[in-house]
C-alpha cells in the first residue's frame, strides 16, 4: 500500500523549511524532499537573516542557530569608476539584544533549520528530485520522484523549489520564466582574521556591517552590488538582470572581478582568501510578476512565488513568512475539517495580502518598470553625482558659485532639465 502524507514540501530552503516546520510542529505528517546532498549543499554564499520572520517560527532560534554577525551599520554607496558617494546609518540600538539582523552562511544555516524541521517530526529525503506533480483531474494529489517506485501522495503539495519553479511550469500553473524578471547574482566568500574585519569595518565583538552598492559596477545594467561582514569572512557579490546580461553578452564572473578591483572595494578585500563561489537566480520582477499561488491540492511559497523586495534587498524574510502563512492556512483548514481546494486555499493569498510581504511588493510595484525604461538612473546619474561631489570638494581656487554653475551645466548637458524633473517625478510616484 502506498504511503500517504498530510503534506509534501518540495525544497529545503528558508520558505520550505519554515512551512515544513510549522506544519510538523502542529502534528501534521510531513515529508520534505530536497534534491541536494543535504539542505544548504547548493547554498555556499553568505546572506542576511531577518530576526522577526524566524522568531515568529522558532522564538528561541538565537540559542543555537549558526549566526555570524549582527548588523549595526548599513552603508549605501553610489559608485562611478574611481569613487563613490553615499551615506551610512549606524545605531547603538541595533547593537543591543535581541538583534534585528544577522549575517549567515546559508550552507550552515539551512542545515541547522532542517535539523529543527526533523526534530519537529517531519521526514526529510535528500538527493531526490521531484520530476512531476501527480494529478487527479485538476487536483494535485502527490509527486513523482526520480526514485524507483517514486510516486508519493499527500493532501497538499507545497512548491518551494526556487525561482525556476520547474514543477509549477510543467503543470501549467505559471508561464515560462521571463529573463527581464530575474537577476543572476554571483558571490564570493573571502576569509580573513576576525581582528582584520573588526578594524577594517570599525566594529567590535560580533557586530557587523552591510554595504549596498549601485552605479558603474553594473556597467549600465539593472543591478546592485553588496558586501556583508561575516565572523571570519566577507561576502562580496553583484547581481544583474538576466535579460541585460544576455543582451550585453557580459560574463557575471568578469563583472564581479571588475567590481572587486574598484578602488573603494579592493582595500576591503585585501589579504582575504577566496574559498567559495556561487551563482544563483533571484526573482526581481516584483508585485506584477507574482504567479498564481495556489490551487486544489497545491500552494507556492518563497522564490517560487517571486517574493523578493528588490528595493530593500529583502528575500529570506519574505520567504520564511510566506512558508509560515501557507502552513498556517493548511493547519486551520484541517482543523475546521475543510478540504484543501482552490477556493479554501484562497485564505493563503488573503493572509499574504494582510502581511508586509504583499504590502511592500505592492508599494514598489512600479520600480522594476521604471528602471528598465530608464537605465541612466543606474549609470549616468551615479557618474554625475560623483563628478559633482569631486568638483565641489576639490579646493582649487575656483569660487563655489562658479562650481555650482559648472555642475548644473554638466547635468543639463547630459540630461535636459525636463528629463531631470521627469525622472524625479517618476521616482517620487514609485515610492508613494
Amino acid at each position: 500500500m502506498t504511503e500517504k502524507f498530510d503534506a509534501i514540501v518540495v525544497g529545503a530552503g528558508p520558505s520550505g523549511n519554515a512551512c515544513a516546520y510549522t506544519m510538523a510542529k502542529a502534528g501534521l505528517k510531513v515529508l520534505q524532499i530536497e534534491r541536494g546532498e543535504y539542505p544548504g549543499s547548493k547554498n555556499v554564499q553568505g546572506a542576511i537573516l531577518y530576526s522577526d520572520a524566524l522568531e515568529r517560527i522558532i522564538p528561541d532560534f538565537r540559542e543555537d542557530a549558526p549566526l555570524e554577525r549582527h548588523i549595526i551599520e548599513q552603508r549605501m554607496w553610489v559608485l562611478d569608476d574611481q569613487s563613490f558617494i553615499g551615506g551610512h546609518y549606524r545605531s547603538e540600538d541595533f547593537n543591543k539584544p535581541p538583534y534585528n539582523r544577522y549575517t549567515i552562511i546559508r550552507a550552515q544555516f539551512d542545515k541547522w533549520f532542517s535539523q529543527k524541521v526533523q526534530e519537529a517530526g517531519a521526514l526529510l529525503i535528500c538527493e531526490t528530485t521531484v520530476t512531476d506533480l501527480l494529478m487527479d483531474g485538476q487536483r494535485v494529489v502527490g509527486v513523482q520522484t526520480d526514485r524507483v517506485g517514486g510516486s508519493i501522495y499527500a493532501d497538499i503539495v507545497v512548491l518551494a523549489d526556487g525561482v525556476n519553479s520547474v514543477l509549477a511550469r510543467k503543470a501549467g500553473f505559471r508561464p515560462e520564466l521571463d529573463p527581464a524578471e530575474v537577476a543572476l547574482a554571483v558571490k564570493e566568500i573571502h576569509f580573513m582574521p576576525e581582528e582584520t574585519i573588526a578594524s577594517r569595518f570599525n566594529v567590535s565583538g560580533d557586530a557587523g556591517v552591510v554595504i549596498e552598492m549601485i552605479g558603474k559596477i553594473t556597467k549600465g545594467m539593472m543591478g546592485t552590488g553588496f558586501l556583508y561582514t561575516n565572523r571570519d569572512s566577507v561576502t562580496i557579490g553583484v547581481g544583474c538582470m538576466l535579460s541585460d546580461l544576455k543582451r550585453q553578452k557580459c560574463s557575471p564572473y568578469q563583472l564581479l572581478e571588475d567590481m572587486k578591483a574598484h578602488p573603494a572595494i579592493a582595500p576591503l578585500l585585501e589579504g582575504g582568501e577566496m574559498k567559495e563561489y556561487a551563482a544563483h537566480l533571484i526573482p526581481e520582477g516584483g508585485y506584477h510578476s507574482i504567479p498564481c499561488l495556489y490551487g486544489s491540492g497545491w500552494i507556492v511559497v518563497g522564490d517560487s512565488g517571486m517574493f523578493v523586495n528588490a528595493v530593500h534587498r529583502e528575500g529570506s524574510n519574505l520567504a520564511m513568512t510566506s512558508g509560515r502563512l501557507a502552513a498556517e492556512t493548511v493547519i486551520a483548514l484541517r482543523a475546521e475539517g475543510l478540504p484543501l481546494t482552490e477556493r479554501n486555499l484562497a485564505r493563503y493569498r488573503t493572509a499574504l495580502n494582510e502581511s508586509f510581504v504583499i504590502k511592500d511588493l505592492k508599494k514598489y510595484r512600479a520600480l522594476p518598470g521604471i528602471f528598465h525604461r530608464n537605465p541612466h538612473l543606474l549609470s549616468t546619474y551615479p557618474e554625475l553625482l560623483n563628478q559633482a561631489a569631486h568638483h565641489m570638494l576639490k579646493v582649487d581656487g575656483t569660487d563655489k558659485k562658479s562650481k555650482e554653475r559648472d555642475i548644473r551645466r554638466s547635468f543639463t548637458q547630459r540630461r535636459s532639465l525636463f528629463g531631470l524633473v521627469g525622472d524625479a517625478y517618476k521616482m517620487w510616484r514609485a515610492f508613494e
